[in-house]
């Protein structure tokens, strides 16, 4: 059995690549992600990502920041090696929207903002604020973990390698240009 520090330091690549897979899933093929949610409505970029490139013992950080940012610096920073490090996601399902960070080395969930319940206006109403705020919390953390475990099965198969690194290098070569064509599973 590996160590902790020694797994943590030769997998926590998985993380990245999950989310660089996840922005390139996000802008190609959104009606495939209904498949780990299907009340998903949408899943968006944000307001931030995180891209970076590690060469010659050099880190290269590239940090897109605002509303409707320009994602072109980082398909830039992705044609360059770079990956996704760290994400803002608008996340959408049935009539509900949440916000929230991830970060690729953890897979940690933070600024987390969950839609609104309804007024707690006697002691009584403090269970069910309790229970509904925290089934809200459990769906995010579902969607990221149904994501991830679909992620990691496309990564161990041949599949990967044959097809899908190749369709987000082409992704990010466009630059701009309309994504190319994804086939299905």
């Amino acid at each position: 059995m590996l160590d902790i520090a020694v797994s943590y330091n030769r997998y926590k690549f998985l993380g990245d690549e999950f989310l660089t897979w996840l922005w390139f899933m996000i802008e190609t093929d959104q009606n495939r992600l209904c498949r780990y949610d299907p009340d998903l409505v949408s899943l968006n970029i944000g307001s931030r990502m995180v891209l970076e490139n590690t060469r010659n013992n050099a880190k290269e950080t590239v940090t897109i920041k605002g509303q409707d940012a320009n994602l072109e610096e980082g398909l830039l920073a992705l044609k360059k090696g770079a990956v996704v490090t760290e994400i803002h996601l608008s996340y959408k399902s049935g009539d509900q929207h949440w916000q929230f960070n991830l970060k690729g080395e953890s897979l940690n969930i933070s600024n987390l903002k969950l839609p609104e319940i309804g007024p707690v206006e006697t002691p009584e109403d403090l269970e069910g604020a309790v229970i509904e705020k925290t089934y809200l919390i459990e769906k995010v953390v579902g969607l990221v973990n149904n994501l991830f475990s679909h992620f990691i099965k496309l990564r161990i198969s041949n599949e990967w390698r044959n097809q899908t690194v190749f369709r987000i290098r082409n992704w990010a070569m466009s630059l701009g240009k309309h994504p190319p064509d994804i086939d299905p599973e």
